[in-house]
């Protein structure tokens, strides 16, 4: 048990306890050997009912017998009266209750006992729920139980008022009830539905909530439970699936489409291309192939262009518009996102308009903005008393970054520092949630016509919301500190990398960038030819610099990257001989 002082046993003890295991251990296989030949015989009579209740009154976890409990009571529900029927019915549910009280946890037992209710003539589940409350004074976090409980709620259609009200009185007992704030989750909007979200509650219920769950976190702030109930109550958003944003090549003949969520096109989702409002075939794709079929961005190329339009009219300076739109249609959506290019450009693009500081506040909550505030200012309270804990910053940042990151912008790094002095051995995951709110109020402003990202020297452990980067042209990630490149593949029109000065091992995730020309690669944690051999996977890839790797110690350096990238056309300055 936890937090005893382990006891050395004797050899005799040891050998003691040897010769009691294969006792237990004969009279197990001679018990199960019978029972197994009766069930093979198809002997389903109370002998059979007695030999395994037997055996599952020492260990009730052995999930076969009760299937063999369950087959001698379909077969003895044929032949017996239903009176008989119901007496042997009341004895198995006296019989499992014995088997909770000496492993509450088991699943067998919790559900061979719903499979006796549900072959009972007039079962009581008056008495039932009385059991589960019983259960649950042992253990209030007993899931088995609490999910049985739902089951006899549901089929004696008890009140959901009534259970609501059960809940409250749980958590009164107990604010680290998480099983009860859990329950309480589900049976809100079912008692309070709000009419306009048949997902939420009624405002003026959510308020009291509120309230009962800050007595919650202000008599205990170190419980989670609370935490993650008042991170419920908040909410979130949920994005409608769009086209978020459509680029149109014609020299690489190829569109680019990044959606609000992942899909699959040609499954869940289709996707059509219009060229001058005639429709066109392709095939679609998305980068990350096989071993991620959903994906939030799908390129499609290799058109088949009707004889309306010759390739050669399209690359012609003829003074004609050319005009793409694309077309997502799903069970539950239709998106159209169009490029208009006007006579001799050779690519277009097009983004999906949001106002600032609103790109990722849905992400965090669907809560008013009074209500955020109100929380804000009651949480700060908290912090005052409780400056070092880390439910108390988490929630801070949350509540933050949902109403206006970029005003709150110091204080949110701050916390994020304050996470990983306070809660070191999750450091890693606070560094990466920092350059998450570093990437995302960086792109709240970032205009994307632009086409330059510059996140250099902001000590980034991982590159967050690749998929709204994908018209990026020139990027600088150096002075970070990445460890991997593998989110880099959504950057499809990249031409020029920098990312010196991080800690990469590898070039996996650039393969994929057909259109990467100049990549920078100096003082990283390169080791050998293979870890850049993806980067012969790069058509376009002309310029490569890998000064300061560990690769570089090999005097034969040059001649091992040339022969490995056969493109390439200069190495660290110096020119392919």
């Amino acid at each position: 048990m936890h937090g005893r002082i382990k006891v050395k046993t004797t050899a005799e003890q040891q050998e003691t306890k040897r010769k009691e295991r294969e006792k237990k251990l004969k009279l197990y296989n001679a018990a199960t050997g019978k029972i197994f030949d009766k069930r093979k015989n198809k002997e389903f009579d109370e002998d059979l009912l007695t030999m395994t209740g037997e055996v599952l009154s020492q260990n009730s976890d052995l999930y076969t017998l009760w299937n063999i409990r369950k087959e001698t009571f379909l077969h003895m529900k044929e032949i017996k009266a239903q009176e008989e029927m119901e007496k042997i019915c009341n004895d198995e549910l006296y019989f499992l209750e014995s088997c909770l009280k000496g492993n509450p946890k088991s699943y067998g037992t919790w559900h061979h006992r719903c499979f006796v209710l549900d072959n009972m003539a007039n079962p009581d589940w008056k008495r039932e729920l009385q059991l589960c409350n019983l259960f649950l004074e042992y253990d209030e976090r007993n899931f088995h139980c609490w999910d049985y409980r739902r089951l006899v709620v549901k089929r004696s259609k008890v009140p959901i008022e009534e259970e609501l009200e059960f809940t409250t009185n749980k958590i009164h007992n107990n604010f680290s009830n998480f099983s009860s704030w859990h329950y309480r989750s589900k049976l809100l909007p079912l008692v309070y539905p709000d009419p306009t979200n048949p997902a939420g509650v009624k405002e003026e219920i959510l308020l009291k909530e509120f309230e009962a769950v800050q007595n919650a976190f202000f008599t205990d702030p170190d419980d989670q439970s609370a935490w993650f109930y008042h991170r419920w109550l908040l909410g979130r958003g949920r994005k409608k699936m769009v086209i978020n944003c459509l680029y149109a090549s014609i020299p690489q003949n190829r569109v680019i489409v990044t959606t609000s969520q992942p899909i699959l096109v040609g499954s869940s989702h289709q996707m059509e291309v219009f060229l001058k409002d005639v429709s066109i075939e392709g095939s679609w794709s998305n980068v990350a192939g096989n071993s991620s079929p959903y994906s939030r961005l799908w390129i499609s190329f290799r058109f088949s262009l009707t004889c309306e339009f010759e390739a050669e009219q399209l690359f012609s300076d003829s003074d004609q518009d050319i005009s793409f739109l694309v077309k997502l249609s799903g069970s539950e959506c239709e998106s159209t996102m169009a490029v208009e290019m006007s006579a001799g450009e050779m690519e277009g693009w097009t983004c999906l308009a949001e106002e600032p500081g609103s790109k990722f506040s849905h992400e965090l909550s669907a809560a008013t903005s009074s209500t955020l505030e109100r929380e804000l200012e009651s949480i700060r309270e908290l912090h005052d008393v409780e400056p070092n804990n880390k439910w108390t910053l988490l929630t801070l940042i949350s509540l933050m970054k949902a109403l206006d990151p970029l005003k709150y912008m110091q204080e949110i790094n701050q916390y994020t520092e304050n996470l990983q002095q306070i809660d070191p051995k999750r450091r890693l995951y606070y560094k990466d949630f920092r350059s998450r709110c570093v990437i995302e109020n960086y792109l709240e402003a970032y205009d994307y016509n632009s086409r330059v990202v510059s996140l250099n020297n902001l000590s980034l452990t991982t590159l967050y919301h690749p998929e709204l980067l994908v018209l990026t042209v020139t990027m600088n990630l150096s002075g970070n500190s990445l460890v991997s490149a593998m989110n880099l593949h959504w950057l499809q029109c990249l031409m020029t990398l920098n990312l010196d000065n991080n800690q990469i091992s590898s070039t996996a995730g650039l393969g994929s960038l057909s259109q990467l020309k100049d990549l920078s690669l100096r003082n990283n944690l390169i080791e050998k030819a293979e870890d850049l051999e993806e980067l012969s996977q790069c058509p376009s890839l002309t310029v490569l610099n890998i000064k300061g790797n560990p690769i570089c110690n090999n005097t034969h350096v040059q001649s091992i990257v040339f022969s490995t990238i056969v493109r390439l056309e200069s190495l660290d300055g110096t020119v392919r001989i």
